[in-house]
């Protein structure tokens, strides 16, 4: 018989969004709740008292007052950036040149991809975070290197080869035709083996020709199961750019739709600036919006609809934008994403921002029965957290009259401290 570890504290888990029904309807809490984890699974669940009968040859794991959680998915992340996060004041198409191109340049050394795989993995990992989906660099071996590093700890990962020809620096253009060979050649290789996942990455329409989009829809109709993301809507003077590049699109998702490039599989970092058609088609077609709230407000794009868009039947994911984000942890993002709602006129309640980073995005990702669940017979992704990680924490969460009260301090306050353990596929990793 496998070896069968039983983890028991208070769980929370989702069965339902608890942006369109009652939270009570939505959110399942047990106080004295029991995972049993066998095989990288979740095997049963129930109460830890149950649990602990059936099961008495588990090796069990009581966290006590510890939250236990899905871990978490963050949606949409630039892994070679990771060297210059929080780098200072510059606008989107500034910190491109500024920032991230000379960085990119960097991974044409398979060495210092693998040593910068590593480091995000494991920065993430201590944050909570069991699932990424990342953008690598146009140097395929960019996409070797997370995937292997993902893969050795044995992680679900989403990433894939940014394809950009144009308005990019020399040493950082590939062309239509090898933007195609490579994508195709690394979804041959990693797709679908162990938990990895590729996705095809035109950066956004700016650095890709008519052409090269073009060739990769083609590549995604021959390859409809795969994600694919790219960037959309993130500033005005993107959207300015974006229209005297394509002229003859009705708006900038019409420079993804008419390049077949528009699906439900399909990823759209940010869209922010969205027009009514725009809306309409991505919720027609059942696409993903990621919100990137610290990236945001970090380089000044704008504040996300999350009310209009979540009332209007958006799927939404939840993400740190590493490095345009200002931090590698989803609390924090939560914490950025309640103020965001702040200002838009809507509060976030603590429930909803779990379920954005949990749920939520795994079901960004077509990913919702797989991860950012505790269900049975799920991967056994899961964060513990520690509602008392810090004095300040513990002092506001001591007054708390129920569990979200406790939560949220944790939330708005919470770092890599808050992160008591982390199980990736069953097994403790932090």
């Amino acid at each position: 018989m496998s070896a069968e570890t039983l983890l028991t504290g208070r769980l929370v888990d989702f069965t339902a969004n608890p942006f369109e029904v009652p939270r009570a309807d939505a959110v399942t809490v047990e106080d004295h709740g029991g995972l049993l984890l066998r095989d990288g699974h979740i095997a049963a669940r129930g109460t830890a008292d149950d649990l602990a009968r059936a099961h008495p040859q588990a090796r069990r794991i009581d966290y006590g007052a510890g939250l236990i959680l899905p871990g978490f998915v963050d949606a949409h992340v630039h892994y070679p950036q990771t060297g210059i996060i929080a780098s200072w004041g510059k606008r989107l198409i500034d910190w491109l040149n500024t920032y991230t191109f000379p960085e990119e340049a960097r991974f044409s050394d398979p060495a210092h991809a693998k040593e910068i795989a590593n480091r995000y993995l494991d920065l993430t990992l201590a944050h909570g975070t069991t699932t990424v989906a990342s953008y690598c660099t146009i140097h395929p071996g960019s996409v070797d290197a997370i995937m292997t590093a993902a893969q050795a700890r044995g992680q679900r990962i989403v990433a894939g080869k940014t394809c950009m020809d144009r308005n990019a620096p020399d040493d950082l253009r590939d062309t239509a035709q090898s933007a195609y060979d490579d994508s195709a050649a690394l979804l041959a290789r990693w797709h679908g083996v162990d938990r990895l996942s590729y996705a095809i990455t035109p950066r956004f329409s700016p650095t890709s020709s008519p052409e090269q989009l073009e060739a990769m829809g083609a590549l995604w109709a021959a390859h409809p199961d795969c994600l694919m993301q790219t960037h959309l809507s993130e500033q005005l003077d993107e959207i300015e750019w974006v229209r005297g590049l394509f002229p003859s699109a009705r708006d900038y998702l019409d420079t993804y739709e008419a390049h077949g490039l528009l699906g439900r599989n399909g990823l759209y970092g940010h869209a922010i600036h969205l027009e009514p058609r725009e809306r309409d088609r991505l919720r027609e077609v059942g696409a993903a919006l990621v919100h990137c709230p610290t990236s945001n407000t970090f380089i000044g794009s704008g504040l996300f609809d999350m009310a209009g868009l979540m009332a209007a039947g958006h799927r939404i994911g939840l993400a740190t934008d590493t490095g345009g984000g200002s931090s590698f942890s989803m609390l924090r993002t939560m914490a950025a994403a309640y103020e965001v709602g702040q200002l838009t006129g809507t509060a976030l309640h603590p429930a909803e921002l779990l379920w954005l980073a949990t749920a939520g995005s795994a079901q960004a990702l077509g990913m919702g029965d797989l991860i950012g669940t505790l269900a049975v017979g799920s991967e056994a992704d899961v964060t513990v957290l520690d509602l008392a990680s810090t004095p300040a924490i513990a002092q506001r969460a001591d007054r708390a009259e129920d569990l979200w009260e406790a939560v949220f301090p944790t939330l708005m306050m919470g770092d890599d401290r808050a992160i008591r353990d982390v199980w990736v596929a069953g097994r403790r990793v932090a």
